[in-house]
């Protein structure tokens, strides 16, 4: 059953791959037929066709490679000046020009005659942006409702004050500041077992057990697992009074607090480098999914979307460290990035984990999610061949209109994309190589999201 489970789980995360990329096509395909422009083919992937079908002026079909889509409009380059439509332009001279030139020439052998006026380089420069941006744009959109189905619908994992699990003694790594020390600096030598003559945990020693609710510490009514924390932490070798419900009924436990070591986290939730001294009890908490209003999916979205962009500026640095890495043979960060292919992995591992049926639901929302985010702010980077990089061409030609206008010169006339090409050619080819890195080190290397 389990390796059905994982094969089911990749295929779902195809599914919603390939949904993310031909809904961010959509995006662009209905402004563009919308604004009159010919688009002579919608395709959802890249290389060979797997199927497709004719209807009307255009072809919309299925490539075999997920790892992209694109929506062909006729006249995405100008006209060269001076020359005739679909010629290399008088006076081309150099690699880089003659180069632009072609592309340009071969972009209009697919004109035909009465297509002119319905050439995307007609437009004016704010539909040309309205065209680019509605991939984007829909990414975002199915961010903010996939993230609002998570939040309010299935919501989010939160501590309850009921116990989830009894730790019967206390971690040797806790007990001395060199213990702690040691496993700060070694986490992967820490044993999380009890080994023999060990010291049994407070909350053993009292019977606290799983399915225990807390209502109050030392008469103190306790609505949170944070109160409890708190309340533990702060009062080693202390007693407190814990009042309890549970299978057994209500009872009042006077439990001796631990006194052990641990690292310090700070406010981000990692650690200081430096151990604290502080109280232990020995449980975890039972963790239920609470529905969240939906006056928190605004904050959460703006949250998120700061921590992605911020992570998109340093994605080169960090594939650069997970290719040192590869070759190091070391250890691979859970937080470096993944490929579509780690993400199939992650949701196959996902689906056929043993965890309630709602976890599961939570964590496939939230790749999903994710990813339309990435795509959203990826896309909007200010480079070509990326969408980013034809709305940055569509906002100077604007402004360059505008300048003319105001200071009484003619129409410059639109932007001439395809002297650019170079530069695209150059952004798309390091995109490859460092998608083939990250796609190498989700082979070889995965990230599992249960260690």
């Amino acid at each position: 059953m389990e390796p059905l489970l994982f094969a089911l789980g990749i295929l779902l995360a195809v599914v919603g791959v390939g949904l993310s990329i031909g809904l961010h096509e959509v995006g662009h395909l209905v402004p563009a037929k919308r604004f009159g422009v010919k688009v002579t083919q919608y395709m959802v992937g890249f290389g060979p066709t797997i199927w497709s079908r004719q209807h009307g002026e255009t072809e919309y079909g299925i490539k075999a490679i997920p790892l992209g889509g694109y929506v062909r409009m006729l006249g995405m380059y100008p006209p060269p000046t001076g020359a005739p439509a679909g010629t290399a332009g008088r006076g081309t001279t150099g690699r880089f020009q003659l180069l632009a030139e072609e592309a340009r020439a071969a972009a209009w052998e697919e004109v035909d005659p009465g297509d002119e006026p319905r050439l995307f380089y007609r437009l004016s420069a704010p539909r040309k942006a309205v065209v680019m941006l509605g991939g984007p744009l829909m990414n975002l959109l199915i961010a903010v409702g996939v993230f609002s189905v998570l939040l309010v619908g299935i919501g989010l994992p939160t501590p309850t004050t009921s116990v989830g699990q009894v730790f019967g003694c206390i971690p040797p790594a806790m007990q001395s500041e060199e213990a702690a020390r040691a496993a700060l600096a070694d986490p992967s030598g820490t044993d999380e077992l009890c080994p023999a003559g060990s010291t049994e945990s407070p909350a053993a020693v009292v019977g606290l057990q799983a399915g225990d609710r807390i209502t109050a510490l030392d008469g103190q009514p306790v609505t949170e697992w944070d109160e409890v924390t708190e309340v533990t932490r702060s009062r080693p070798g202390q007693q407190v009074r814990f009042s309890v419900t549970g299978e057994s009924g209500s009872r009042d436990l006077d439990v001796a607090l631990a006194t052990v070591y641990r690292p310090e986290l700070g406010e981000d939730g990692t650690t200081t480098g430096e151990i604290v001294r502080t109280g232990y009890l020995g449980v975890s908490p039972d963790v239920q999914y609470v529905g969240q209003p939906w006056s928190a999916v605004p904050a959460t979205m703006v949250d998120l979307t700061v921590r992605s962009g911020q992570a998109l500026l340093t994605l080169p640095v960090r594939i650069a460290e997970l290719a040192a890495d590869m070759v190091r043979g070391a250890e691979r960060d859970p937080e470096s990035p993944v490929s579509v292919v780690g993400v199939g992995r992650l949701s196959g591992e996902v689906t056929a984990a043993d965890e309630p049926i709602r976890s599961k639901i939570a964590i496939l929302v939230s790749l999903l999610a994710g990813l339309n985010l990435f795509l959203f702010l990826f896309n909007l980077l200010p480079l070509l061949p990326l969408d980013g990089g034809h709305v940055a061409g569509a906002v100077w030609e604007g402004v360059r209109r505008r300048m003319a206008a105001i200071a009484g010169r003619p129409d410059p006339g639109p932007v001439d994309v395809a002297t650019m090409l170079p530069v695209a050619y150059a952004v798309g080819i390091t995109l490859i190589l460092l998608s083939s890195i990250v796609i190498l080190a989700d082979v070889i290397n995965p990230i599992s999201i249960y260690g």
